[in-house]
């Protein structure tokens, strides 16, 4: 094997989240993804606040300055909005938390919840005669801000509509840990492909939603066949990737594959959705690891570069390495050989 390297320069937390972690020049702000278990038990406030903690324990938690804690049993634009978002944005606001620059950090759902607060958070907050938070980028981790199929098929299910056979509600039971019903579908709803890609589509924000995609799945498969091409277990690559219109995609990049190869790629995504850019992707990285500290595997950079708002530009250093036996190249991140993809990207802060 040769190696050829090339630089391309590079508590209370269950309360809030306000551990400060003083991460380089920007303070950190989490959104979580979809929690299944919601949907049943329809958490209170002070629950919601809990569950929004232990989502991100295994890594996050204890690199971030905030929280935006969302119910799963609700839909973005009610309650969501006006019993989370708003208090929370107002506080950010009132506490100067945003002043040197935010960066988002979502998970899953949490992409399509950002997406919605990045539309609506200066409006919100002028009108109340309070500062816009100043976010300077997002990076979103196995990002459903362009939907998933599951939550098509979980909505259907639950309403009845349809023949499902047993493999359908084998996958969507095990996704969710139970079958769904028409009384507690909640933020499914807005997992559905067409109304995820609706909600706030054309945002104003010029905000740059970094992407951190996966191909690996936690559920042996199952879930696979009902996601269209490739996929983490629980949205396809035309979601993570933040491709502009739902198909059936190989990779967030035209030149490179998930798992490092450096060969053209048919079936790539090549238009994307407004100021959506695909940083790093990894094979062996599932929906849920992709935010733990676990180390899953090698991986390898959609684009060479991504610029925040700020200015300030991300530079993955990269190594190219050949390999005799099929006689091909792989582009490797420098470190991904021991850290995961989750503590690379933190290191960009």
């Amino acid at each position: 094997m040769k190696k050829i390297a090339i630089s391309l320069l590079v508590t209370s937390a269950l309360a809030s989240g306000a551990v400060h972690a003083n991460v380089g020049d920007y303070a950190v702000v989490l959104i979580h993804g979809f929690q299944p278990g919601q949907l049943q038990s329809k958490p209170d406030a002070t629950t919601v606040t809990q569950d929004g903690a232990a989502y991100w324990q295994n890594y996050w938690l204890s690199q971030t300055d905030a929280r935006i804690d969302w119910p799963s049993h609700e839909r973005i634009a009610d309650k969501i909005s006006t019993d989370y978002l708003w208090p929370k944005l107002k506080e950010l606001s009132q506490n100067g938390t945003c002043q040197p620059g935010c960066v988002l950090v979502t998970h899953s759902t949490g992409d399509l919840v950002a997406r919605y607060l990045l539309d609506n958070q200066a409006n919100w907050l002028e009108n109340a005669g309070l500062q816009p938070l100043n976010i300077v980028a997002t990076f979103d981790f196995a990002g459903a801000g362009g939907g998933s199929e599951l939550g098509d098929l979980a909505v259907n299910i639950a309403e009845g509509s349809g023949t499902w056979n047993s493999l359908m509600k084998s996958a969507i039971a095990m996704w969710l840990g139970e079958t769904p019903t028409k009384d507690n579908t909640g933020v499914l709803n807005d997992l559905r492909v067409a109304n995820a890609r609706q909600l706030a589509a054309l945002p104003d924000s010029r905000v740059p939603r970094i992407r951190f995609a996966g191909d690996s799945s936690d559920y042996l498969g199952t879930t696979s066949g009902f996601l269209p091409g490739n996929d983490d277990g629980v949205v396809a690559s035309h979601s993570s990737c933040g491709a502009s219109v739902a198909g059936d995609y190989s990779s967030c990049s035209v030149k490179v594959a998930f798992n490092g190869k450096l060969t053209a790629q048919s079936g790539g995504v090549s238009q994307f959705m407004p100021f959506h850019y695909p940083l790093l992707m990894g094979s062996d990285y599932s929906h849920s690891s992709l935010i733990q500290q676990a180390h899953q595997g090698q991986v390898t950079t959609a684009t060479d570069s991504v610029t925040m708002l700020s200015g300030q530009a991300i530079k993955p250093e990269t190594s190219d390495e050949w390999y005799w036996l099929n006689g091909s190249y792989y582009r490797y991140v420098n470190g991904s050989e021991s850290q995961s993809i989750s503590e690379i990207a933190h290191s960009y802060l």
